[in-house]
């Protein structure tokens, strides 16, 4: 077993000469989670917004279940994923089981609750200082979603990095529907534990160290975004929301 100092060395040594492995897996683990967060985002962020401004029979419910999903754990995701493109699962069909695909769609499904809950919060807090004033116009939920989105749009984007950090960053999901199949579907967090578990901690540290600084990127990005909205002198949509 290496000493932790000659580990992280050589985890230095292969991220210095941009080990091909170790790109490979890096570049494949960025492409996963970037479709599933496009993906998630687009279903989250559209049934976010209409749920922020849509008052119906049973809301509270649909809201708690919503909320429940934020702590959906990943490998039940992923079991579910596999059941059902599993051969005999109804989309076996398909054949994506341990592909590229799989793992985008589990990553999807873990961020679709993330982007519906956080974006319904920024639209339903908006709609309850501004609603009023769209409903004066005529204006049904979707068109006030609509409005209110593209108005709090710097808003939703944090919630897209938001997302996009809890995709890069799952292990469980993928490793069921992926099979950490090298050249195929490693990607970091699987291989990660793969090579943890084999004591080639070079390689898992480097890959840490790319996780992490994917990571301190997005919160970054997050920090420098609402610090430019704050910044901004543009005139908002709608009177009352935050500049």
């Amino acid at each position: 077993m290496e000493t932790f100092g000659g580990s992280l060395g050589k985890a230095w040594e292969l991220l210095l000469r941009g080990d091909a492995g170790l790109v490979e897996i890096v570049l494949r683990s960025l492409a996963v989670s970037a479709i599933a967060c496009a993906i998630g985002c687009a279903l989250g962020l559209a049934a976010g917004a209409w749920l922020g401004v849509a008052r119906f029979r049973g809301r509270s419910a649909v809201l708690t279940v919503l909320n429940t999903l934020l702590a959906l754990p990943s490998v039940v995701v992923g079991l579910v994923v596999y059941l059902l493109l599993s051969r005999s699962g109804p989309l076996g069909f398909l054949g994506w089981l341990f592909s590229f695909k799989a793992m985008v769609v589990a990553q999807a499904i873990l961020v679709v609750p993330v982007a519906a809950a956080l974006s319904r919060q920024v639209v339903e807090d908006v709609e309850a200082a501004n609603g009023e004033q769209l409903r004066s116009l005529g204006a049904g939920p979707w068109v006030r979603a609509t409005l209110i989105g593209w108005d709090e749009r710097y808003a939703l984007l944090t919630v897209v990095i938001a997302c996009f950090g809890r995709a890069v960053s799952e292990v469980g999901a993928v490793m069921i529907v992926g099979g950490n199949m090298e050249g195929f579907t490693r990607v970091m967090t699987t291989a990660i534990a793969l090579e943890t578990s084999k004591g080639d901690l070079p390689l898992a540290l480097a890959l840490g160290i790319v996780l992490l600084s994917v990571v301190l990127l997005l919160n970054a990005l997050i920090t420098g975004v609402r610090r430019w909205r704050l910044g901004r002198t543009d005139r908002p949509l709608l009177a009352g929301s935050a500049p």
